[in-house]
């Protein structure tokens, strides 16, 4: 039986959980078509609620995290993929109940797998991970819904996050002028950098609440945290705009009206990354990897190895983490 290196993650006394890099089986992994030996992952903020024992993501342990991964094909049960191939796995049940993209290896049925674009190398595809597949998601969703650069900048929130900071620079690359919103004034340099032309102090997202209306600003907008921040974008969305959401740092609720809607047309539209078909997947890492691919991804990120993850989990759990942490694994 071949053994790998994989983090995980067990509970302790009291209820506590702790990770480690033990050494696994192959064949202890769950059923699947289609083996792969992976190169590289990313750590998002579900990969660490899943390392801190957050039940509404993994329901037993110890577990792997890690709900990305690409790699090498090791073996294939399907005529699709062929050993050799170079592969991505984001989303479905990758590395929330199913092992995930922290160990060196993964098995996963052939219809969560898409082979690697071209216009990608595995590490690149990794930098974005699912962060840069929701922010291109957002993106194109509010694109559908009328979208198009223009004087009026379109808002990110939470913009030096995995997703917000892709969003920005996504943006940016598209011809967008941005605003970005972050609580972290220090970073002003770094969404700078990655093409926002505006910085919004997060304060003053949070001003409001009890007001139906605000002042018209955003010609459109991304928000990665919810809560009454969400809200706060909707109320000043200007007329017929839409915010496409996407996260829920901030909150699961938010203090709502119906007046945005029917006095400005505005629009709130849902993007889900993980349970979307994979045609749909598919065609969005195309798109990153050819007419919306990003020339500044080594400026979203760190990278990491494995033994780094426990400090880089901690980081992300306390509000800390700046951009992209790409996680080596191979």
């Amino acid at each position: 039986m071949s053994s790998f290196k994989a983090l995980q993650v067990s509970e302790a006394a009291e209820g506590r959980f702790e990770s480690k890099i033990v050494d696994r089986v192959i064949d202890e992994l769950p059923a699947g078509e289609v083996l792969i030996r992976v190169s590289y992952s990313s750590l998002n903020f579900k990969d660490a609620l899943s390392a801190s024992g957050n039940r509404g993501v993994t329901r037993s342990f110890p577990h792997t995290p890690g709900i990305d991964a690409a790699g090498v094909v090791a073996s294939s049960s399907v005529g699709e993929f062929a050993e050799g191939d170079e592969v991505i796995v984001t989303g479905y049940d990758l590395g929330m109940n199913t092992a995930g993209g922290f160990g060196q290896y993964i098995r996963v049925p052939a219809a969560w797998v898409i082979k690697r674009p071209q216009g990608l190398s595995l590490r690149e595809a990794m930098i974005l991970g699912t962060a840069g597949l929701t922010a291109a998601l957002c993106v194109d969703k509010l694109e559908q819904a009328g979208l198009e650069p223009g004087e009026a900048p379109v808002l990110v929130t939470g913009a030096t996050g995995g997703v917000g900071s892709i969003a920005v620079a996504l943006l940016a690359s598209l011809g967008y002028k941005v605003a970005a919103v972050t609580g972290k004034a220090d970073q002003a340099e770094f969404l700078t950098r990655l093409g926002a032309s505006q910085i919004v102090e997060r304060a003053a997202l949070q001003a409001g609440v009890e007001k139906a209306l605000l002042k018209e600003q955003w010609g459109g907008a991304v928000d990665t945290v919810g809560g009454d921040i969400l809200f706060n974008v909707v109320k000043s969305l200007r007329r017929g705009a839409s915010v496409a959401c996407c996260g829920l740092t901030a909150g699961t609720h938010f203090q709502a009206s119906v007046l945005p809607f029917i006095l400005r047309g505005v629009n709130l539209l849902g993007v889900d990354s993980v349970e979307i078909p994979l045609v749909v997947k598919a065609s969005m890492w195309d798109k990153l990897s050819l007419q919306w691919k990003l020339a500044n991804l080594d400026d979203l990120s760190q990278e990491v190895g494995l033994e780094q993850l426990p400090e880089a989990i901690e980081r992300i759990l306390t509000g800390g983490q700046v951009g992209r942490v790409l996680v080596r694994v191979g």
